[in-house]
């Protein structure tokens, strides 16, 4: 089987990751299908380790390769505090672009209170944009680990921000001068800054909700919303009801999303959280959030069943499928 552009197929996925290497009785989670993360134990603490590239963008490369990476430790209830990057650039890159790079990872890691402590750059044939392979480790300490399996049955699903958070500010800066052709340049600004607001990191929100109980969360990437709820079902082995008309869609993504034919639940989703509460926590973490200056909204629950996804639209049901490749290919894939 020739393999497309985007992540693997979650069958072959299932069959490559018995590869594993030695066994070892301090890994405490390894790879698994929806998991962000994996945790080591060390002695009587618990590590959170996450490795995640950055291929889609080059503009602030450095600073998305940060916050994805962050992102995927904090859904473990970790706090990010160690980052080294592999940074790859391609032939004829000058010293500028590699020190902004540099500058853009060292930023980002001071405003989420974590040390950059090393990694390697070069220059490398074969490629024609810059690449930044990010890893990053967290501390759980004594806490209990939150999973992506661990939803349970009865669980509502509730979502942070918005959808197509990250896809939207890559678009708008890979595509700027074909965007100002047919938006005005208030719009594709907004549109741009998506990368601090809403902004990309969900720190503080999943912070705060492990004061709730949270049972699971996961960081949507590749796939948009809709990939990590189907992500969130095959990792917990329960089934999930989601409902797409809950979905909250910024007016920028919208637009965007609407000239290039694009489903904004298929974006690149980065800079949400989803994360499966009681109802009643549900509704308490929500006015938490309110109080932070954060959107959520219930877009669907936990229900009976063996891991499978259902979407329900104006009392349809449609089985929610993967979709390994994300939306934002049809706009930068050449």
């Amino acid at each position: 089987m020739v393999l497309r552009t985007g992540k693997l197929p979650p069958e072959l996925l299932k069959k490559l990751l018995r590869h594993r290497g030695a066994e070892d009785d301090t890994v405490v989670l390894g790879p698994a299908i929806g998991e962000d993360a994996a945790i080591v134990r060390l002695g009587r603490e618990l590590i959170v380790l996450k490795t995640d590239p950055v291929t889609y963008a080059s503009d602030m490369i450095g600073w998305y390769a940060v916050n994805v990476n962050a992102n995927d430790v904090v859904t473990r209830g970790a706090k990010p505090a160690w980052f080294q990057a592999v940074v790859l650039l391609p032939p004829g890159s000058d010293e500028a672009l590699a020190e902004s790079i540099f500058k853009q990872i060292s930023d980002a890691a001071k405003s989420l209170g974590i040390a950059v402590t090393g990694g390697h750059t070069e220059v490398t044939p074969g490629i024609d944009r810059p690449i930044v392979v990010g890893d990053m480790h967290g501390l759980l300490g004594r806490r209990k680990a939150v999973t992506t399996s661990g939803a349970r049955v009865g669980d509502l699903l509730v979502m942070t921000k918005s959808a197509g958070i990250e896809g939207t500010a890559v678009i708008a800066r890979e595509r700027r001068e074909e965007l100002l052709r047919t938006f005005d340049r208030e719009l594709v600004d907004r549109a741009s800054k998506y990368l601090f607001k809403p902004g990309l990191s969900i720190v503080r929100e999943a912070h705060a909700a492990l004061e709730f109980g949270v049972s699971a969360m996961h960081d949507p990437t590749e796939g948009g919303v809709s990939m990590g709820v189907f992500e969130m079902a095959a990792a917990s082995g329960k089934s999930f009801e989601f409902h797409p008309d809950k979905v909250v869609v910024g007016r920028e993504t919208a637009m965007i999303c609407r000239k290039y034919g694009l489903d904004p639940l298929g974006l690149l989703g980065s800079g949400a959280l989803l994360a499966t509460f009681r109802p009643t926590k549900a509704d308490a973490y929500m006015r938490k959030l309110r109080g932070m200056g954060i959107d959520a909204a219930v877009i669907g629950r936990v229900i009976p069943g063996r891991g499978k996804s259902v979407a329900i639209v104006g009392g349809q049901i449609t089985p929610l499928s993967s979709s390994e490749r994300d939306e934002i290919l049809k706009v930068l894939e050449p």
